[in-house]
C-alpha cells in the first residue's frame, strides 16, 4: 500500500543558504572554510538576507494566502471582496473580519430560512434568531383553532409563541415577516487571532448589522419587523467563538 505524503512547504534559513553557498565554492588555499574567515562571514552575511527573504516568502504562502488566517494582507483581501461591509458601524476585532471575508467568499446567497438563521445570522455574525412569517386568513381555505405545527403546540400549551398558520388581519400581512433576536453577539478576546492593544477583552455587539443585511438581502416585497422583547443574557463562559 502506497503511501501519501503531504506536500509541505519547507522554510529556509540563512544558515542553510550560506551551506548550500559554501558547498558551490571550489577548494584551495584561496578559499577557506574556517568559521572565522573572511569569506566564511561574508558568505554568512549575504545568505542572512537570503534568509529572510525565504521567511517572508514562506509567510506569504503558508499564512496570507489563506483568507481564514491572513492579517498582513488583510486589508487587500477585503478590497477585493468588497470589504469592510458598509453594514458594519462598530470596531471588529481581526478575527470577526477574517471571518467575513470567508463568509463573503463561500457566500452562494438565499432567501430560505436557513440561510437567514444559520448562514447570516449565526455562520456569519453570532446571532440566534427565529423567524416568523404570516398569512391572512381566507375563508374556504384556513380553518381555525390552533393551527402551530404539534411540535410547538405542545411545548406552548399557552399560546403565546409559536408560528400559526393563518392570522386575523389585512392582506398585506403576508408581506411582513418577524426576526426574533434571542440572543447579543460577544466576541471574547482570543490569544491566536485577537491584537493586544487593540481588541477589548469581550465586545457585546448591536445588532444594526444583522438588520442592516437582512434588510438588504430579503425579498424586496416584504418588510422586516424586529423582535428584541425575549432577548437573554449571553453566556458569560462563552460567547461568539
Amino acid at each position: 500500500m502506497a503511501i501519501v505524503t503531504r506536500d509541505v512547504h519547507v522554510r529556509r534559513a540563512g544558515s542553510d543558504y550560506a551551506k548550500a553557498l559554501l558547498e558551490l565554492l571550489p577548494y584551495g588555499p584561496a578559499w577557506p572554510r574556517a568559521v572565522g574567515s573572511t569569506l566564511v562571514m561574508a558568505i554568512n552575511g549575504l545568505a542572512d538576507y537570503y534568509g529572510f527573504v525565504d521567511s517572508r516568502a514562506a509567510d506569504l504562502l503558508e499564512r496570507e494566502s489563506d483568507p481564514r488566517k491572513t492579517f498582513e494582507l488583510l486589508p487587500d483581501w477585503e478590497r477585493n471582496w468588497g470589504l469592510p461591509d458598509p453594514c458594519f458601524h462598530e470596531t471588529i476585532s481581526l478575527s470577526d473580519r477574517q471571518r467575513m471575508l470567508v463568509f463573503k467568499m463561500t457566500l452562494f446567497g438565499g432567501q430560505s430560512r436557513d440561510f437567514f438563521i444559520n448562514d447570516v445570522a449565526w455562520g456569519m455574525l453570532g446571532y440566534k434568531i427565529t423567524i416568523s412569517e404570516y398569512a391572512p386568513f381566507m375563508a374556504g381555505v384556513s380553518r381555525a383553532g390552533d393551527t402551530r405545527p404539534p411540535a410547538q403546540s405542545a411545548a406552548d400549551p399557552g399560546g403565546l409563541h409559536g408560528d400559526f398558520r393563518w392570522y386575523i388581519g389585512p392582506a398585506s400581512l403576508r408581506f411582513y415577516w418577524t426576526v426574533h433576536v434571542s440572543t447579543t453577539r460577544v466576541t471574547w478576546f482570543r490569544a491566536s487571532s485577537g491584537q493586544a492593544g487593540v481588541d477589548p477583552h469581550c465586545r457585546i455587539a448591536k445588532a444594526t448589522d444583522l438588520e442592516c443585511l437582512l434588510n438588504r438581502w430579503k425579498p424586496a416585497q416584504t418588510q422586516i419587523v424586529f423582535d428584541y422583547a425575549n432577548m437573554t443574557p449571553p453566556d458569560p463562559m462563552y460567547g461568539t467563538p
